[in-house]
């Protein structure tokens, strides 16, 4: 057998990974009131800063970017690159739609600088350079994503890497969905800034 006939095991593997609402666990373990009636609603660090935790947002950070790189090593361990990035694709799919809250889940950004990470760590430092320039420039954590997930598959592209630039493509196109309300409020002007509740 080769290891295509693993990939829907990868997808699998990474989706359940993916699915875990660190946001929802660390805040309900904290005592907070549901992560889903505050702010946006997402169960990303994003919305967890709204609940003043600093530490919980830190939290749901790690936690939400470890699972994407996470699940790409697992599967890349056991199946090949190939499986890597179907999983990361699985991951990322997980966060966004999870089995666990009616398939209601975050806006994806952690989970997708994650599965960068463990598929080609540079682009996810050039993620990071752009969001913090955008963030810095316009302090809109909504839009330094939406930039910097722009930028990524062109990045993969320019470094002789089509089939990751592919993955990345689709995956922008989901982060962008996932932000639909985002890019409403963004051209209202009505666009929440960083460090406001």
């Amino acid at each position: 057998m080769g290891p295509e006939v693993f990939l829907p095991l990868a997808l699998i593997v990474g989706y359940l990974c993916g699915s875990v609402p660190f946001g929802v666990i660390l805040t309900r373990l904290a005592g907070t009131q549901d992560l889903r009636s505050i702010g946006s609603g997402s169960i990303g660090a994003t919305n967890v800063l709204r609940t003043g935790n600093k530490s919980l947002a830190a939290g749901t950070l790690l936690g939400d970017l470890l699972k994407g790189t996470v699940a790409v090593i697992i599967a890349g361990y056991l199946w090949g690159p190939d499986a890597a990035m179907i999983a990361g694709l699985g991951a990322f799919l997980g966060h966004l739609f999870p089995v666990w809250l009616k398939f209601k889940g975050g806006k994806g950004v952690a989970t997708y600088i994650g599965v960068l990470l463990g598929l080609f760590w540079p682009a996810a430092a050039m993620f990071g350079a752009v969001w913090l320039a955008m963030a810095f420039s316009f302090r809109y954590s909504s839009l330094s994503a939406l930039v910097a997930s722009f930028v990524i598959p062109i990045f993969l592209w320019w470094f002789g890497h089509p089939a990751l630039s592919s993955l990345f493509a689709v995956m922008t196109l989901l982060l962008f969905w996932a932000h639909r309300e985002n890019i409403k409020r963004l051209q209202a002007g009505t666009e929440s800034r960083i460090g406001q509740k």
